[in-house]
């Protein structure tokens, strides 16, 4: 079973994640953040990981160290759950319609962090989430896991939609690359890092 289990604690979170890349899609999150909860469970489903978030952070500063600081924690969890990464495909891709939007998110586990974030948001606030963490969380994710993510919503009104139209893409995208497709690493430098 490809786990990983990571606790974080900084003066400003407290942060256990655990996952588990074969699972069956079963989350149980808890950050205090309503509406990133929700992200998380469809990233968690739609990925077919099983994924466990706790986190107690300063929210009553706001919500930056919280949802960054679970991007952190999520991607080193990943990281460690990857290992190697010997046998998966590496790549991954997948256009999303919800409803009037329609979002892609493309990346690759490549050990070359990059975030490409193409998404105008109008609310300042969805839920009790700042909008502008979308991007944050996505860049602390990809830098912590080492992996290259673009996503680009090309059109939309509604950012709610906006914002779960990306968490669900990437959940497809993570699970097309994750797949375990032979024994050898899909680099020609022989690894990935």
């Amino acid at each position: 079973m490809r786990e990983a289990q990571i606790k974080r604690t900084t003066k400003e979170t407290d942060i256990e994640v655990h996952v588990n890349l074969d699972g069956t899609g079963q989350t149980h999150i808890d950050t205090g953040v309503g509406f990133f909860d929700h992200m998380l469970t469809l990233f968690g489903f739609h990925a077919g990981i099983d994924l466990d978030v706790k986190a107690q952070g300063d929210l009553y500063v706001c919500d930056h160290h919280t949802i960054e600081d679970c991007g952190i924690t999520l991607g080193q969890a990943f990281a460690q759950a990857l290992g190697d990464k010997v046998g998966i495909t590496r790549y991954g891709s997948f256009t999303l319609p919800m409803d009037e939007t329609l979002a892609n998110v493309t990346l690759d586990f490549s050990g070359r962090p990059y975030l490409v974030y193409h998404c105008e948001l109008k609310r300042e606030q969805v839920g009790t989430m700042s909008c502008e963490m979308v991007e944050e969380f996505l860049r602390a994710f990809a830098f912590a896991c080492g992996l290259t993510l673009h996503v680009n919503v090309y059109y939309g009104n509604n950012d709610h939609h906006k914002i779960e139209a990306i968490f669900k893409a990437l959940g497809h995208a993570i699970s097309q690359a994750i797949v375990v497709n032979g024994d050898r690493v899909y680099s020609t430098k022989g690894k990935l890092e």
